[in-house]
């Protein structure tokens, strides 16, 4: 039972960091009906970001909630204290990584996807690969090839353990880090489209663009404000997952990206409940896979779901089918 509740935990919290990433997919496909390729590369810039970030005001910013906190003795301390400054600090490193990666997605879509908006999509999709390998390859040249082990900015905590030494639960704080994080933007980004004028007007720009600037929405400002919340949790993701598998690299968004990708596709891409959903059953389904079957076809499991989803019900689990008009 441990074990099993073992992989549901490493599930979940999998299935955050790819909810982050899916959730600027179904977004910006929602809006203007286009993959955005290149949001993987957006994630690992965030990723990037966060290490630099985390390298050079790391210990800085560590210490400045440690004092802020009031941790004063020297023994018989407490882990609270230290989880506490761990956990802000993470945060801190996660809201600058955001910050940066809503500054990219704004510039991607203003010089790169606006002057096309009204060209064929076949534009748009080649756009969006070359963004991507523009990135990928900038990303070589700047931070170099090589892997680069991130800051562990929760060195000075154990892991959590539960139950017998048989039969053990371990879990990491960075896990629960991770999933509580992406929970709360989340729910925050919930919040936003359903129960704020933004969001309004992003649903609106979503069901008719010609009709939504008739009524005096700015629909320019409403697709750039989709691609800056969508880069933003791609950066958030990109920070979550160099905490938990502490490696980094230019290349590190291909796969990710397209398993979130995958993810909304299952869930019903432009729809960000679905987005979450299929997320969190494409982490738990990898998590039981690796554990008790086979491991090395985890990898391939997305692309598998991906073909069958689009077999059996091509709108997704939450996806409504739309007949257009040709």
């Amino acid at each position: 039972m441990a074990e099993f509740l073992q992989h549901i935990i490493n599930g979940l919290s999998q299935g955050g960091t790819y909810a982050l990433i899916a959730l600027g997919y179904t977004m910006v496909f929602g809006i203007l009906q286009l993959i955005n390729f290149a949001h993987g590369e957006v994630y690992m810039i965030g990723a990037f970001v966060g290490y630099y970030s985390s390298k050079f005001f790391g210990e800085e910013l560590s210490q400045f909630w440690m004092s802020l906190a009031g941790k004063m003795a020297e023994d018989g301390q407490t882990l609270i204290p230290t989880f506490a400054s761990s956990l802000l600090t993470a945060m801190t490193i996660i809201l600058i990584a955001m910050l940066v990666c809503a500054c990219i997605g704004f510039l991607v879509e203003r010089f790169a996807y606006r002057p096309l908006r009204s060209a064929p999509r076949i534009n748009l999709l080649i756009t969006a690969v070359g963004v991507s390998l523009l990135f990928q390859y900038s990303g070589q040249l700047f931070f170099g090839s090589d892997p680069k082990a991130y800051p562990d900015l929760f060195s000075d905590l154990d892991v959590w353990t539960f139950g017998s030494e048989e039969e053990s639960l371990v879990i990491n704080p960075i896990q629960v880090t991770v999933l509580t994080s992406s929970i709360i933007l989340m729910l925050i980004l919930r919040h936003v489209i359903f129960h704020t004028r933004l969001g309004r007007a992003m649903r609106a720009v979503s069901f008719n663009h010609d009709l939504a600037s008739l009524m005096g929405i700015p629909t320019n400002l409403i697709v750039s404000a989709t691609f800056m919340m969508g880069s933003a949790l791609a950066g958030a993701a990109g920070v979550m997952v160099g905490l938990t598998y502490p490696k980094v690299e230019p290349l590190m968004g291909s796969m990710p990206g397209l398993k979130a990708f995958c993810a909304a596709v299952l869930g019903g891409i432009g729809n960000v409940t679905g987005a979450v959903l299929g997320s969190f059953i494409l982490g738990l389904a990898e998590a039981l896979l690796s554990g008790y079957a086979m491991p090395t076809y985890r990898d391939a499991l997305a692309f598998g779901v991906l073909i069958v989803i689009l077999l059996v019900k091509p709108s997704g689990i939450l996806g409504v089918h739309r007949t257009e008009k040709v």
